[in-house]
């Protein structure tokens, strides 16, 4: 079976003279319906790596595949592209728009992907009932608490049903309850799309929930040994 997402020998540098070395060769295969947990100190380039993978940098060497397409020869709109068709992201700043109700953020990608009607109508209102917050439709973000914003969140980038979630420390600023059930979220969606996940997390238990853990170092990404 093909992998959704392959990653081969990436690098990475930022800076003039004396430029610094982020990433070397990082390679990855993400297969359909795979949750992967990527772990590593901080300032290792776990960060960089999803920005790469997502399109929003540039690497200076390797390549990445999403579904076969290869990203680095797209240009700026055919990124743009595939991350509004293709991808979800899920980040420990919520980065819901003020102004905007609860149904009106999680609706975003649809409508940027030309769909609307009764159809985005019942896919935002199944979305934000699988994340519990059905009520909260017609809220805006400034009347929901930590916890709730990032469920909302979470229903944005998995309403287009994407081939791929990228989760950046989703549950840092969750309590254990909240943080449970965006994991479950993240992981149910994955497995029940046949799509790909990647969460980058410091955090163990967060990392148990998914297929396999990888550990970022100097040297590229490791399976990361039992009880480590």
């Amino acid at each position: 079976m093909e992998p959704i997402l392959r990653v081969r020998d990436l690098s990475k540098s930022y800076g003039g003279t004396g430029r610094r070395r982020v990433l070397s060769g990082v390679s990855l295969d993400v297969a359909p319906g795979e949750y992967v947990a990527i772990m590593g100190e901080s300032g290792i380039g776990k960060s960089t790596l999803l920005n790469l993978i997502a399109g929003l940098d540039s690497p200076d060497g390797g390549s990445i595949r999403l579904d076969g397409a290869e990203l680095s020869s797209l240009g700026d709109n055919g990124r743009t592209l595939i991350r509004r068709r293709a991808m979800g992201f899920v980040f420990q700043a919520f980065h819901l728009l003020p102004h905007l109700t609860v149904a009106q953020n999680v609706a975003l990608p649809l409508a940027l992907n030309g769909r609307g009607g009764e159809e985005a109508e019942r896919r935002v209102a199944a979305v934000l009932d699988a994340v519990g917050l059905a009520s909260r439709s017609g809220s805006l973000p400034r009347e929901l608490s930590g916890g709730e914003m990032q469920r909302v969140a979470v229903a944005r980038a998995l309403v287009h049903r994407p081939r791929l979630v990228l989760a950046d420390e989703p549950t840092g600023n969750l309590d254990p309850e909240s943080a449970t059930q965006v994991l479950r979220l993240l992981r149910e969606q994955v497995s029940g799309t046949s799509g790909a996940g990647i969460l980058v997390t410091h955090s163990a238990v967060a990392a148990a929930t998914a297929d396999r853990v990888l550990v970022l170092g100097p040297g590229g990404l490791h399976t990361r040994e039992a009880g480590g």
